[in-house]
């Protein structure tokens, strides 16, 4: 049975491809996508996508993964800097059991003062940023490694 992963990207981001190529990459996010889902099935989870540039509409979806116990894969974009909704509803998953990783296609830490913080870190079971669409592979591959099954998994939470 394959583990369920709701991977969740945040505003502007319908807009990779065109928007700012030379830092977040000529990749769609339809294709980031595909990739997701092809990593996430050869690692054994059941990957749904989605995206909205709408703060209400992300929270709802990350209850809705704290209330059906699956983990998350969440590029919040600019909600990271400043998003205490988004940082509460990730909170409320983690305290559900969820397991949850912050990605960011860029590096925040090398880029404007205001990206070097995020809001939701703190309360995330890690963060990869800084390896553009490969980031978001590389969350899926934290939550699929041997660690993450059984009781280590329990205790990970």
């Amino acid at each position: 049975m394959s583990r369920s992963v709701l991977v969740i990207s945040g505003p502007n981001l319908a807009a990779l491809g065109s928007r700012q190529p030379e830092v977040y990459g000529t990749q769609t996010l339809a294709e980031v996508h595909d990739q997701v889902v092809t990593e996430g099935a050869a690692l054994g989870l059941d990957c749904q996508c989605r995206q909205s540039d709408d703060e209400a509409q992300i929270v709802a979806w990350l209850h809705e993964a704290a209330a059906a116990g699956s983990d998350i894969v969440l590029n919040p974009a600019a909600f990271t800097h400043y998003s205490y909704a988004v940082a509460d509803a990730c909170a409320h998953a983690r305290s559900r059991g969820s397991r949850l990783i912050e990605v960011h296609l860029s590096n925040p830490a090398a880029r404007e003062g205001f990206r070097q913080v995020s809001v939701v870190a703190p309360v995330a079971s890690g963060t990869v940023a800084g390896f553009g669409a490969r980031s978001y592979l590389l969350a899926l591959q934290a939550l699929a490694g041997p660690e993450s099954t059984g009781r280590q998994r329990a205790q990970a939470r």
